[in-house]
């Protein structure tokens, strides 16, 4: 079982989309780090060598933030926004879409289940 960034690939997989399973990497990053580890993307994950692991693992070390430092840095971003009280920062506070969508009808995922006023 190959162990990146503390995160357990799927071993049935293929290299590309295991990958995919590291937050902060998506299926072109996967691909560009395949490449560069100069390992096949259909490769399984079970078949990988350990040669192999060890150059994927130091191309994501190396690259950028992945996992805990990412979800670290988003989290901070937010609250920073919401400290100085900027249009975005009120949105995130409030529970409502960020980026300028429409709320009069859609938006559910983002509020939550409807509150029924009064009894029915």
């Amino acid at each position: 079982m190959a162990r990146i960034a503390g995160v357990d690939l799927p071993i049935n997989k293929r290299v590309q989309i295991g990958l995919t399973y590291i937050f902060g990497i998506g299926r072109s990053r996967a691909a560009a780090i395949c490449q560069e580890a100069s390992v096949d993307v259909g490769t399984k994950v079970k078949d990988l060598t350990e040669d192999q692991i060890v150059r994927i693992r130091n191309i994501i070390q190396r690259d950028g933030m992945v996992e805990g430092d990412l979800r670290k840095s988003v989290s901070m971003d937010i609250k920073r926004l919401m400290e100085i009280g900027c249009y975005r920062g009120l949105r995130h506070r409030r529970g409502l879409p960020v980026r300028g969508q429409r709320t009069h009808t859609n938006a559910r995922t983002r509020k939550g289940p409807r509150r029924i006023m009064g009894k029915k």
